[in-house]
């Protein structure tokens, strides 16, 4: 098959929803399938609409002769209306992955009712859809009203590995000192590490350290907001921004540390979570979005209700005074992880077969086209 995939940027990009990219890609690539990547500049999301009329986008999917498009959905603000131009030259079935439905992240004003009427228009142009998780599924579903085609092929955490054995558990807990916190993601407001240090600033110093993993240049202005609250509470010894990190390096860090925090967080899926709880953290996830689908509240971590500052002290106070309660959670966080599939599973349930349909019938039994878990 000749497969095309839109991204904005670049597959190498540390985020989630970019590593599930990369990893189908080389999935496909591995089953003799040609995949070519269209990679769109990452801008301003009303820059982005523009790329609708444009005329060079239109005449490179259409000449490129794709048996399938792959599209991440991030993208609909530049494709919304090209998917209905394509369609009127070309039959090529359209499959849209879902990491995350952007009008249905938490934000105040009328911003998400002027997303929906875009991501909506973007959601009803594709043929299927291949989803991260089940509350993804469910809140695309609303928002079209109905069903399409789809699988729900879950991300998996053990690009990292994982501890190497759960004997080191108990030792972590128990050596004296604070409470060691990890927090993997980009600098960005929808990630919640504001209100997270907001919270930590009322917990005794002596009691915690927190480390934050992730891009620190992509919204710069909310990167000195961050600082600037550091600063103003007298935190430069408790909070450590140290970029991103990969790879072996990143995994040392969560093999150090003891819980993994991500409280104001509205995740799609919540890939590092997963990936924390490899290294035996429980994690402190919000009650908001996917990862209430394998985290499990008293038992392999804490979910926050948004914006309710005060219970994750209270949880992070649990954890420090009873370090037996840290160690029956982070050995059942692991167990979690060794529950879930791997990337090798996941992808592994990419069919490798393309029937050729006729365009009409392929868009009607869309299974023949797409991956079909």
């Amino acid at each position: 098959m000749n497969i095309g995939l839109i991204f904005y940027w670049r597959l190498d990009t540390l985020t989630g929803g970019y590593i599930y990219d990369r990893m189908l890609v080389e999935r496909l690539r591995q089953h003799g399938h040609r995949v070519e990547i269209v990679s769109l500049p990452r801008q301003h999301y009303t820059r982005h609409l523009l790329h609708n009329v444009s005329p060079e986008l239109l005449s490179k999917l259409v000449s490129a002769d794709f048996d399938l498009l792959l599209q991440d959905e991030l993208n609909h603000p530049s494709l919304f209306r090209m998917n209905h131009r394509l369609r009127k030259m070309s039959d090529i079935p359209i499959v849209a992955i879902v990491h995350q439905v952007l009008c249905r992240q938490p934000r105040a004003g009328l911003l998400n009712s002027l997303y929906e009427i875009v991501e909506r228009s973007y959601l009803n142009s594709v043929d299927a859809f291949i989803y991260n998780s089940s509350t993804t599924c469910q809140t695309v579903e609303h928002l079209i009203h109905g069903r399409r085609p789809s699988i729900v092929a879950f991300p998996a955490g053990d690009r990292l590995g994982c501890l190497a054995s759960p004997a080191q558990v108990a030792s972590r807990a128990r050596t004296p000192g604070a409470l060691r916190l990890m927090f993997v993601g980009n600098v960005l407001p929808n990630k919640g590490l504001l209100p997270l240090i907001q919270s930590l600033s009322k917990l005794s110093f002596e009691t915690w350290h927190l480390t934050v993993v992730g891009s620190l240049q992509m919204d710069c202005r909310y990167l000195r907001k961050v600082e600037k609250l550091i600063v103003a509470k007298n935190m430069k010894q408790q909070i450590a921004l140290v970029g991103p990190k990969e790879g072996a390096e990143l995994a040392s860090l969560l093999e150090q540390s003891h819980v993994f925090v991500m409280p104001y967080s509205h995740e799609g899926f919540g890939m590092a979570h997963l990936e924390a709880m490899g290294f035996a953290l429980p994690v402190i996830g919000s009650s908001s979005g996917a990862v209430k689908e394998f985290v499990i509240p008293e038992q392999n971590g804490f979910l926050i209700d948004p914006g309710d500052v005060k219970a994750t002290r209270a949880c992070l106070k649990r954890l420090d005074h009873d370090r037996q309660l840290l160690i029956k959670m982070s050995h059942a966080a692991l167990q979690t992880f060794h529950e879930q599939p791997r990337w090798n599973d996941t992808m592994a349930a990419v069919p490798v077969s393309y029937t050729h349909l006729r365009a009409h019938e392929t868009r009607a039994f869309i299974a023949y086209a797409v991956f079909c878990l």
